[in-house]
């Protein structure tokens, strides 16, 4: 029962991580803050504030994904953090050579991405104790 708990916690992590980045990107669009996707995404100041929010939200699924595991909670952020990692490169993969934007975002949310959800488990977890 603890493992469906525990995987109950990840894709509670993965589901706040994907949300809050499709939100914010939607909303930012949709107010003509960011450039629409079927432009460029090459703007620095615009992917510097991308770059940031998605790791604040990453920290935020690192939390509640710590919040929601049982014992061992740091184990479910590690698997949270290293589901993260291979969907990042993944998407770097694909999206380097469709030239959409600077190569350093997707290479950069990857080399963040597992620091940031650890961070978010660190901090809940030490709430906790």
């Amino acid at each position: 029962m603890n493992i469906l708990k525990g995987i109950g916690a990840v894709v509670a992590g993965i589901i706040f991580i994907v949300v809050t980045h499709t939100g914010t990107d939607f909303v930012l669009q949709s107010l003509g803050i960011f450039s629409p996707t079927t432009e460029r995404f090459d703007t620095t100041w615009m992917v510097v504030t991308a770059t940031v929010y998605r790791s604040i939200f990453n920290i935020g699924g690192g939390y509640v994904t710590a919040a929601l595991a049982p014992e061992s909670k740091m184990l479910y952020v590690i698997v949270l953090g290293l589901i993260g990692t291979i969907m990042g490169i993944a998407g770097a993969i694909v999206l380097i050579p469709l030239n959409l934007g600077p190569a350093w975002y997707p290479i950069a949310l990857v080399v963040l991405g597992f620091p940031c959800v650890w961070l978010g488990g660190k901090l809940r977890t030490r709430k906790a104790a």
